[in-house]
């Protein structure tokens, strides 16, 4: 398939943004009435499971097979992922020193030559350079080594069962399941500061790509960047974005990530329709919720504790709208057990009957909900 570089020069600048715009986002995985206007407000009737990185993201010495299943951010782990009741799936786009927008969460890449190892900063390589890594679609091209840093700064191979080729934001458009959302996160190192200049070009080539492939697809915008979150929401009103944050679990310089109260200011002076915030931020500060839900923003989390189904069903309880989670297939499975209520035709009969879901009293959720913060602690 051919790919190209992006010419920005057909995507609005800040001065050519237009101050009114709204959409319903269609979808054959989403029923009707879902929708975000200029009010900051994005509506969904039912509540999103999300794929992390499309199928799960990748630990590679965790002894959990499935952490290691399939490549992450790539067009199989997307394909795999929509096989079951998921409604979007989230993954990191960056771009590359010639504009185009690649798929790839970790800042660097790291490879192997002749017995050293080296990373490069993906948005300095051109996109043929970064293509170059890990397996390749062609027959007989040259694969470089594609390494990973873990957390605690040991480097492994990046090995896992099912892998893939890296892929372009153009390649997942055209490759993956029309009716699956995507939550594009517009990834951005937490060591730089950024120019807004830099900021522009970079989210003008993101733009460029889905005006001419996102078609009826369901879009959310994601980011850590505060500026970036403002940005985008100027350059476009078309699709929800929503502002991320660890929500107090860690600290950092700037201090508009550094607790959902900044968060609710960030989206509410910038017009963003949403929060994504570290699950275990909202279990500590679960009042946030509804300050978040009075001001007419929408909130989704993600984190661990995502994989277990219990804290997602507290989560549902609480009016949360959504989890993104690494553990698509048995998450999903739970969710459908636990939340959504369908009706099914009773043998014989003819008549319906709807699956009943837990039932717990405010004085219970209460109960909880003091409860979980000190639970997490641990």
């Amino acid at each position: 398939m051919a790919l190209k570089a992006v010419n920005v020069s057909n995507v609005p600048s800040l001065d050519q943004v237009t101050e009114n715009a709204s959409l319903t986002l269609h979808s054959t995985r989403l029923p009707a009435g879902v929708e975000m206007n200029r009010a900051a407000s994005f509506k969904v009737p039912k509540f999103l499971v999300i794929g992390h990185r499309g199928n799960g993201m990748n630990l590679l010495q965790s002894s959990d097979m499935r952490m290691r299943a399939i490549k992450e951010n790539s067009i199989v782990s997307f394909n795999n992922a929509a096989k079951y009741p998921i409604d979007f799936v989230e993954f990191d786009v960056q771009v590359t020193k010639d504009d185009c927008p690649v798929i790839f969460h970790d800042n660097f890449i790291l490879s192997e030559d002749e017995g050293s190892i080296f990373e490069k900063r993906v948005t300095e390589l051109c996109l043929s350079e970064f293509l170059c890594y890990g397996p390749q679609k062609e027959a007989g091209r040259n694969e470089k080594t594609l390494l990973r840093k873990t957390k605690d700064g040991k480097i492994v191979n990046w090995n896992v069962e099912s892998d893939d080729s890296l892929c372009t934001l153009q390649e997942a458009f055209q490759q993956v399941d029309s009716t699956l959302g995507f939550n594009i996160e517009l990834k951005f190192d937490d060591h730089i500061v950024y120019q807004q200049d830099y900021l522009i070009r970079v989210l003008q080539a993101i733009l460029q790509v889905i005006f001419e492939y996102g078609k009826d697809r369901p879009i959310i915008f994601s980011t850590f960047q505060p500026d970036a979150a403002l940005l985008v929401r100027k350059l476009q009103t078309t699709y929800p974005v929503f502002f991320l944050t660890n929500g107090g679990t860690e600290t950092f310089y700037d201090m508009r990530r550094n607790s959902l109260e900044e968060a609710i200011k960030v989206c509410l002076d910038g017009g963003l329709q949403g929060i994504v915030s570290e699950v275990k931020g909202v279990f500590r500060n679960p009042g946030a919720v509804t300050k978040i839900k009075e001001s007419r923003l929408s909130l989704l989390t993600y984190g661990k504790l995502n994989n277990v189904s219990e804290a997602v069903y507290m989560q549902h309880l609480m009016g949360i709208d959504g989890v993104i989670v690494d553990l698509v297939q048995e998450i999903t499975e739970a969710v459908s057990d636990m939340i959504i209520m369908e009706p099914s035709k009773v043998e014989g009969d003819g008549k319906m009957e709807v699956k009943a879901k837990p039932q717990f009293s405010e004085r219970e959720i209460s109960f909880l909900l003091k409860l979980i913060p000190e639970l997490i602690q641990h």
